[in-house]
């Protein structure tokens, strides 16, 4: 099997320069050393996205130029697996976008990077790549994964944890796909989703997160809501509760969803299944018409919100979406 290697950007291939690390490193150069006299010496080619970016400044008309590279090269090639070099910030954001525009292809995409430049002595770059490689080549995966410190976990389930441990992620309400080790251990896959089918491109679309902490009021809320985004995330506690005796918070949610703006309910716990009304903190909003996000990573709502407002889908019909899983970014 052919590998398409996809560069676009991020630490792995970083240099020191006068104000910082910037990309710049010999990455193909780095490849052909990295993978000389193995069986996919041969067998890996490279596109360098132009520009090439710190992903801390990543959007979803970056998503997109990832997305419409790999439709060309699966046109090109159906049988070729492809892996994405990535940098670790928005990683997860990534992973989780390109699960949703990438249902209708079935070939493996697995996203990695690296917490150190491959230059640096003791890099974790080149484990991280051969690991996504040996993912994307082993038959045992397909749709989109992220590798990263030796476990390969589902690209819609994942979160950045570390910004220096090896390990990086972690996918709190998902099991990993696979741990590295002689030989690899698999788990049996997740349920896939219903897929979308001829996923329109993404756009930027106004899609504001917001934590809700203690003390804020329905004023705050109501600036930080005005004008109105297309749709809203707010961060709750636990299971989706808010501060509901604040006097008019909730309010504030009513008015915008009765204006038309999708209000969807995370969790800033990373380990969580938001369940609105199980208190009466939350009751509030299931009765106002908010959604809750299930177990769903703050990632995977956020990337899932943009796709779908970029199909045209708004409202109500947003929210109706966000409890389907697409791609397996929910638990059955």
């Amino acid at each position: 099997m052919r590998v398409h290697i996809i560069y676009t950007g991020g630490t792995i291939g970083m240099v020191d320069s006068p104000h910082g690390l910037v990309p710049g490193a010999d990455l193909e150069g780095w490849l052909d050393s990295l993978l000389a006299g193995t069986p996919l010496a041969r067998s890996v080619t490279v596109t360098s996205l132009a520009p090439l970016i710190d992903s801390s400044n990543a959007t979803p008309l970056s998503w997109q130029a990832i997305v419409d590279d790999l439709h060309a090269h699966a046109a090109a090639d159906p049988q070729t697996a492809f892996v994405i070099l990535h940098g670790t910030d928005t990683m997860a954001y990534t992973s989780a976008a390109l699960s949703y525009a990438l249902t209708d292809l079935s070939v493996p995409v697995v996203i990695t990077g690296s917490q150190l430049p491959l230059g640096e002595l003791g890099s974790d770059a080149a484990a991280n790549v051969t690991g996504a490689l040996q993912a994307a080549t082993s038959g045992r995966h397909s749709g989109v994964a992220l590798f990263f410190g030796h476990r390969l976990l589902a690209g819609n389930r994942v979160t950045k944890s570390s910004s220096w441990a090896f390990t990086g992620f972690e996918s709190p309400n998902a099991a990993p796909l696979a741990t590295t080790g002689a030989p690899w251990q698999w788990a049996q896959a997740a349920s896939p989703g219903i897929g979308w089918k001829d996923a329109a491109p993404y756009t930027r679309h106004d899609v504001v997160v917001i934590d809700l902490v203690p003390g804020i009021t329905a004023a705050r809320l109501e600036a930080l809501l005005t004008p109105l985004p297309e749709a809203v995330i707010l961060r709750a506690f636990g299971v989706g509760n808010v501060p509901s005796q604040e006097p008019g918070l909730t309010d504030v949610v009513e008015r915008v969803i009765a204006a038309g703006t999708a209000v969807i309910m995370t969790s800033q716990c990373h380990e969580s299944q938001v369940l609105l009304g199980h208190y009466e903190a939350g009751d509030a909003l299931a009765r106002s018409g908010a959604v809750g996000s299930r177990d769903m990573t703050l990632e995977a709502a956020y990337a899932k919100t943009q796709f779908l407002l970029s199909q045209g889908l708004a409202g109500d019909d947003l929210a109706h979406w966000m409890g389907r899983s697409i791609a397996g970014e929910l638990s059955q």
